[in-house]
């Protein structure tokens, strides 16, 4: 008996030379020597052909420039941005195979962007994507004097610190909400968002302004700023937000889609609140200015006052000739008016019974001459429809079958009624019998021998 050898990379897989392997038998070998030698390989390449399915999983190629291998994402993996063509990425995972095509394939696990190069693009589709959704038009006003401001950071780190710091030298009385989370990994874009998100639907002690706030980084470290779910909720929300992330000269999408950007967390507190000792200054200098007008009121009204007062005593003897003059003209007003309104009343109620009888007349005749146009179109109505149905009538009758039965013709049926429309039918429903209708009856024929 001889023997079979197949190579392996650690071991070998050995097979008698009789004996027979089905096919599944000899993938199941593959798989699991396959399974077993690359479990965890890391691969660098090129997506091409992403496919997402309905059931959550991802199915891709990565390539380069000689080869090609099919890779599936698992509904679940963690992967912080989404996968496109033409995005070069790095990822972990294992080497399959499917055994129902014999074809290997590969399982990601995790995947990472390969290069600053390749997420500055990724950044740059998305800014070009975002701005023609819309999410960048978005302006609330920005409250000079707000009583209470929202925080979204990382309550461990020192850039709220510095904030409240800031906050307590120029504007100490204004509250502060501090709503903590994550500002760099996988799951600080869905906690910014739902950050943003909630301080919007809080009822009592609701923030006048946001501030969304973290220190400088890498682009990568920096990335939750670019995902679409903190642009929306941004982009959402009712009250105003102040973007406030890393360093001046870093730039992320929320930074176009906020209300208002700061160079820095300490600046967002500079935007956003007066100075204390400005306010206190610009209050005395408005209260100055505001005792000086009402002095300079009060003397105008006390000079016209003065001046009224004399005018009033040289004019009492000329209000006394005026009123003697209007109780005249009142009383002859009196005597001549009572008089006029006698005659107007009753030829007011002359005109008023004329002009309704008139205007009664008046609408008999247009209801009579109405009604008679009614009845006239009613009987012209009544006619036409009678024709129209003679016509129809006419016409169906002409349509009847037993018109054209009269004509000569005839159809046929099987036992059961049904009517017999090809030679096919025909020769088997004559085993059973069939009927023969004419004009005036049917008359049933079968094949007796």
């Amino acid at each position: 008996m001889s023997i079979n050898v197949a190579f392996s990379t650690n071991r070998l897989l050995i097979f008698p030379d009789d004996q027979i392997l089905t096919v599944s038998e000899l993938s199941s070998a593959i798989k699991g020597t396959v399974e077993k030698n690359y479990s965890s390989v890391k691969l660098r390449g090129e997506v091409s052909g992403v496919k997402r399915h309905s059931s959550g999983h991802t199915y891709l190629s990565l390539k380069d420039d000689d080869s090609t291998i099919n890779t599936i994402c698992w509904r679940g993996t963690k992967i912080d941005f989404p996968l496109e063509d033409g995005m070069e990425i790095i990822v972990r995972g294992r080497v399959t195979v499917y055994p129902a095509r014999s074809q290997y394939q590969f399982i990601i696990e995790e995947a990472s962007m390969a290069g600053e190069g390749a997420l500055l693009k990724l950044l740059n589709d998305r800014k070009k994507r975002f701005a023609e959704m819309g999410y960048f038009d978005k302006t609330n006003p920005i409250p000079k004097f707000p009583e209470i401001i929202g925080i979204v950071t990382s309550r461990t780190g020192a850039v709220l610190q510095d904030m409240k710091n800031r906050l307590e030298d120029r504007y100490p009385f204004c509250r502060v909400i501090v709503w903590s989370v994550n500002v760099q990994g996988a799951a600080a874009a869905k906690q910014i968002a739902n950050a943003v998100s909630g301080f919007n639907f809080m009822i009592e002690k609701r923030p006048d302004v946001l501030i969304v706030a973290r220190g400088g980084g890498s682009i990568e470290d920096l990335w939750p700023f670019n995902e679409e779910i903190v642009i929306r909720a941004v982009f959402d929300s009712k009250i105003p937000v102040v973007s406030a992330i890393g360093h001046e000269t870093d730039t992320t999408l929320i930074d176009y889609a906020a209300d208002l950007r700061a160079p820095t967390p300490t600046a967002a507190i500079e935007f956003i609140t007066p100075v204390l000792a400005d306010l206190r200054l610009q209050i005395a200098e408005d209260r100055g200015k505001l005792e000086f007008s009402i002095a300079r009121i009060l003397r105008e009204m006390r000079s016209r006052l003065v001046g009224a007062t004399k005018c009033l005593r040289s004019s009492h003897f000329v209000i006394l000739f005026i009123r003697q003059r209007f109780d005249d003209k009142v009383g002859r007003f009196l005597v001549s008016g009572s008089s006029y309104f006698q005659k107007e009343s009753m030829r007011l109620r002359t005109k008023k019974l004329i002009s309704l009888n008139s205007y009664l007349i008046l609408k008999r005749q247009k209801y009579e001459e109405a009604k008679r146009q009614l009845d006239k179109q009613m009987e012209n109505f009544m006619k036409q429809s009678m024709k129209n149905m003679v016509v129809l009538c006419n016409r169906l009758e002409q349509s009847s079958f037993k018109k054209i039965l009269e004509k000569g013709f005839c159809f046929v049926t099987d036992k059961h009624g049904k009517t017999v429309k090809t030679k096919a039918e025909f020769e088997i429903s004559m085993v059973e019998g069939v009927t023969i209708h004419f004009q005036d009856g049917g008359a049933t024929v079968k094949i007796v021998s």
